[in-house]
């Protein structure tokens, strides 16, 4: 029976590889077009785990005596009965689900457990990030942003991952406003922040793109600062873009200046970005310049400028003649040199992060011995 429930399972997994390599393409495709339509996630598989999470609903299914439908019954009689739910109960149910109707059962089971449970401490494992693990592999977004939100859970979902995922999710479907709510829920409760929720919100307001979120983002630039603590790079990129949206170019530059690592092609398409709105034409060309003038290798790969950036560039130099014309030789020699990417500033600031995790094949252990080709343990156990 358990073969079943192992089989669907496996099947889930095996398009969850599927979909681990879509985004993989969306990280590394072979044209740009593929980057301008793709998915864009700011959380990477280090911290969505979601592959790791369905080779364990394999795992699960294997081990539960019975098939999935009868587990699953047992756990909601068990609930109407108002028997003690305990933890592998729970455990086991969020492995096993499979369809939004699971999902029901689950969130009955998760309300029960918490009201036996919430003035008891958990110990080291906790139900939100596994839950909410379970909404994205399910598309269920709606479903684990009310439940984060709904005030008779509150302490279920007490750590920052519950919290990203589900912001990720948001950001995803684009589902800007519904994200910025999860983070003011996350404020509400006193979860403290990580570094990928401040990336997280900054996209959001960066997207929302409202006087509002210009002031919450100014706020946490300022928590940030009187802590003495800094933001992820990511993260300023963000609000200098959003700054420069609102036209507050002063804002921008002063954010901008606090970004200790200015190295790479979101920084330096960034940075011409804003010579150009804040109107230093003359440094501006001189940035494009030794951009086109990098004395290289041809193994290293010489700065890409978006195109939509400089088409703000070339709006800008409209009213001076001289500088539109050394402009003009500058973006011919750009794109001599293949170094006008066909990506947006948005796509670059939107991409998936790299994964910082890296997996290397151990050679395999040896049984036998060389010389003698007895097992290698033989002379310890004699000794």
């Amino acid at each position: 029976m358990a073969l079943v429930v192992a089989r669907n399972c496996s099947r889930s997994l095996t398009e969850s590889m599927n979909y681990s390599r879509y985004r993989g393409l969306a990280k590394r495709p072979s044209c740009p077009t593929c980057i301008i339509h793709s998915k864009r996630y700011l959380l990477s598989e280090d911290i969505i785990r979601l592959r790791e999470f369905q080779q364990r609903k394999v795992a699960v299914a294997y081990q539960i005596y019975g098939t999935k439908d009868q587990y699953l019954k047992t756990v909601s009689e068990k609930v109407s009965r108002n028997e003690l739910i305990l933890k592998e109960d729970l455990k086991n149910l969020l492995h096993l689900c499979q369809t939004p109707d699971d999902m029901e059962i689950a969130k009955r089971v998760i309300y029960r457990y918490h009201t036996e449970n919430k003035n008891v401490a958990y110990g080291e494992f906790k139900f939100g990030p596994l839950f909410v693990r379970l909404c994205y592999e399910l598309g269920l977004e709606e479903l684990a942003a009310a439940l984060i939100k709904d005030q008779p859970l509150r302490g279920f979902f007490s750590d920052s991952t519950s919290f990203n995922i589900t912001m990720d999710m948001l950001f995803v479907k684009g589902q800007y406003n519904s994200a910025l709510e999860i983070f003011l829920e996350m404020k509400n409760q006193g979860v403290k922040l990580s570094k990928d929720t401040y990336i997280l919100v900054t996209a959001v307001c960066y997207k929302l793109n409202t006087p509002e979120c210009q002031r919450i983002c100014s706020a946490l630039l300022d928590e940030m600062q009187t802590k003495g603590d800094a933001l992820p790079r990511r993260a300023y990129l963000f609000a200098v873009a959003l700054a420069l949206k609102q036209g507050e170019i002063t804002k921008a530059l002063s954010v901008y200046s606090r970004i200790i690592n200015t190295d790479g092609k979101i920084c330096h398409n960034v940075y011409i970005l804003l010579l150009a709105m804040s109107e230093k034409l003359e440094d501006l060309m001189e940035v494009l310049e030794t951009s086109v003038e990098a004395n290289t290798s041809q193994f290293v790969k010489k700065p890409e400028i978006c195109k939509d950036v400089l088409s703000v560039v070339e709006k800008k130099l409209e009213a001076h003649p001289l500088l539109q014309k050394k402009f003009e030789a500058v973006y011919n020699n750009l794109n001599a040199a293949g170094q006008i990417a066909a990506v947006t500033l948005d796509d670059l600031l939107c991409r998936t992060p790299y994964s910082k995790k890296h997996s290397y094949l151990l050679p395999p252990q040896r049984k036998l011995s060389r010389r003698t080709y007895k097992p290698l343990h033989s002379t310890l156990m004699t000794e």
